[in-house]
């Protein structure tokens, strides 16, 4: 990291800190006074967002029921999966709160961050200490990629949105299979949410 002043902020960012087993204790190593930001999203969509995203790159993967149950007319969830594991939400910050205070971790909701960016951004710089600069006049809604986008900055032509991997249709899944991941999460988003002190109404 590169050095940083009193007056400065200095961030990073990958969206495999908060399930990389490691990373705690390596953060913490390097700065215990790290404030960390993680957006969290219904682990349902997420998973199903995380296929999508594998079947764009690799359209001959198994389908995303093979992929996410073991016994599936049993109700048995693979958790070796990858797409599943990441949104056990709870179990990653139970290793993350060995080495760092809850009031160091702030959650972002994915979900308002699409409905209501400006309140969340509110709430992320208030985290940081920092004024609140980031309103509601900053974004606009992209209607074609279905979230908001920063409007452009003076020293640029051009607004600002996520990249084509973003915002693209999710393939579909049968509704019994979303109830069925939806029992299975159940348990660890009620455990989350009194952890956190937060009810992200996935249910």
């Amino acid at each position: 990291m590169p050095r940083t002043l009193d007056s400065q902020i200095t961030m990073e960012k990958t969206p495999s800190y908060f399930v990389t087993r490691e990373a705690p204790r390596r953060i913490s190593s390097m700065s215990r006074d790290t404030k960390l930001i993680v957006v969290v999203r219904n682990p349902v969509t997420r998973a199903i967002s995380d296929y999508t995203q594998t079947l764009s790159k690799k359209p001959d993967i198994p389908s995303f029921e093979a992929l996410a149950f073991r016994n599936r007319s049993l109700g048995q969830v693979d958790t070796s999966w990858n797409a599943i594991r990441i949104g056990m939400y709870m179990l990653h910050l139970e290793n993350w709160l060995q080495y760092f205070p809850l009031s160091q971790i702030h959650f972002v909701s994915g979900e308002r961050l699409i409905t209501d960016p400006a309140g969340e951004l509110g709430r992320v710089q208030d985290f940081l200490g920092l004024k609140r600069i980031v309103t509601d006049k900053h974004f606009y809604f992209n209607k074609t990629k279905g979230f908001p986008c920063l409007k452009k900055p003076e020293s640029s032509s051009l607004p600002r949105c996520l990249g084509k991997s973003k915002g693209r249709t999710h393939v579909q899944i049968d509704q019994e299979v979303i109830e069925q991941l939806r029992d299975f999460y159940r348990p660890y988003n009620i455990k989350f949410y009194e952890m956190v002190g937060q009810d992200f109404r996935w249910d």
